[in-house]
């Protein structure tokens, strides 16, 4: 069952890793934008999977940490985002 988790974990990172591409290399903004949000989330599970199947501790604080992150990650972005296109009251 371990094994399962693991490489469930594993696609999951494969996935995040097309998305980092995604916000790199694109081109439209809501698709980076809804790339960033893949980054947090694809990499929560992949922690929590990886947490639940090895029981190290301390890995679903990581988690949550990330998932604040997240959330922080995705306000800077919009924000950076109407800069560019010259809406300052944001």
């Amino acid at each position: 069952m371990n094994e399962l988790l693991l490489a469930a974990a594993g696609l999951i990172v494969l996935a995040v890793g097309i998305g980092l591409a995604r916000i790199l290399y694109g081109s439209d903004d809501v698709g980076r934008l809804m790339a960033v949000q893949l980054l947090g989330t694809g990499g929560i599970a992949a922690l929590l999977l990886i947490a639940y199947a090895t029981d190290v501790p301390g890995v679903e604080d990581v988690a949550l940490g990330l998932a604040l992150l997240a959330a922080f990650a995705t306000v800077a972005f919009v924000n950076l985002l109407d800069a560019q296109q010259g809406d300052t009251e944001a």
